[in-house]
């Protein structure tokens, strides 16, 4: 049998489609600056190969990675601890994708909820890559044999199939290859909400830019959506039972404590009988400081693009050194003559 000896390694990838979000930051990038320092190996990924499972304009999509690259590293991610890079420079992505499509059951992807979401109505339209996207995702984690991702609450079914392609191809060639990845899900604002509709997940592609804040928004900008951000008339209330049926007041609670670090348990005590008048001045205070400066540096990074793509080669050649030889044992695992010389 062959076994494999797994090291604590985390991967996590985010789509280049749009800005960033406060929902981004929060649910995804704040923890990945956490992790890096927590001694465990850490990758983080542009996925532009996800991206163009609906079609992207080129230019768009060039600066969008350019961009979310920015984002991470204004976030705090440091490229020297980390290894961050755009998924397409690294080919061993596409070439287990391929693997696992033929490792995975129809059956499994016609279970996945967001194929049903995104393509809607006509299914007969949506690209099939949309439909074998779980699998590329799969590939993504498996290719390093990352051990834990951290995925937001709508990625989970995402990862449960990912460790299903890992059991499967670990029976059928009756290996300990894949490791058995572990979802890491954690945090007060895992699954931050819009500003308009506290029952709806903050989204780049919602038509109301009021809706979400961007990563790219300025001070101004971040307070006037705070401040107009959708609440209820009743003030908050001292235990969050009380936030049961109250959907907007819940994810306004949540953000001030994804941002200010404590739990909502606390943010409630220390805000318990407030109005939303008197609440949200704080909680814009609290967003402003926190991402005013991100947003500042945004700007700074994406005045030198060459150094960005600079950045992203170099975390592209990391990743290949770690990818690459996973990817060529695989190959020798399922009978793949291996006689290239490289």
């Amino acid at each position: 049998m062959t076994e494999a000896v797994h090291t604590p390694r985390v991967f996590s990838g985010i789509q280049p489609t749009g800005n960033l979000t406060l929902g981004n930051y929060l649910g995804a990038v704040k923890r990945f600056v956490e992790m890096q320092n927590s001694g465990i190996e850490t990758i983080y990924c542009m996925v532009d190969l996800h991206a163009i499972t609906t079609w992207q304009d080129p230019g768009a999509l060039r600066h969008a990675t350019r961009e979310l690259a920015a984002g991470f590293i204004a976030s705090g991610l440091d490229p020297k601890k980390s290894i961050l890079f755009n998924q397409s420079q690294v080919s061993a992505h596409a070439e287990l994708g391929w693997v696992f499509n033929c490792v995975a059951r129809m059956g499994w992807l016609n279970r996945m909820t967001q194929f049903k979401d995104k393509a809607g109505k006509n299914r007969e339209a949506a690209s099939v890559g949309l439909f074998a996207y779980p699998n590329l995702m799969a590939a993504d984690i498996l290719v390093y044999h990352a051990t834990h991702v951290p995925v937001g609450e709508d990625q989970k079914q995402h990862l449960e199939l990912t460790r299903d392609i890992a059991e499967k191809f670990n029976h059928d060639y009756k290996v300990d290859w894949f490791p058995i990845t572990e979802p890491v899900i954690e945090g007060a604002a895992t699954r931050v909400m819009s500003l308009r509709d506290g029952t709806k997940k903050m989204s780049k592609s919602d038509p109301s830019d009021m809706s979400r804040i961007n990563l790219t928004d300025d001070a101004d900008t971040i307070a006037k959506k705070i401040r107009k951000a959708k609440t209820d008339p009743e003030p908050l209330p001292d235990s969050l039972e009380g936030l049961d049926d109250r959907p907007e007041a819940r994810n306004l609670i949540n953000i001030y404590a994804g941002l200010s670090g404590e739990t909502p348990k606390q943010v409630i005590r220390d805000h318990a009988g407030q109005q939303f008048g008197q609440f949200k001045p704080d909680l814009a205070d609290l967003a402003v400081a926190t991402l005013a400066p991100i947003s500042t540096e945004m700007d700074r990074l994406m005045t030198d693009p060459a150094e960005i793509d600079r950045l992203l080669g170099d975390g592209a050649n990391r990743a290949a050194a770690i990818a690459t030889p996973i990817l060529e044992h695989t190959f020798e695992i399922m009978g793949m003559v291996r006689s290239r010389e490289v």
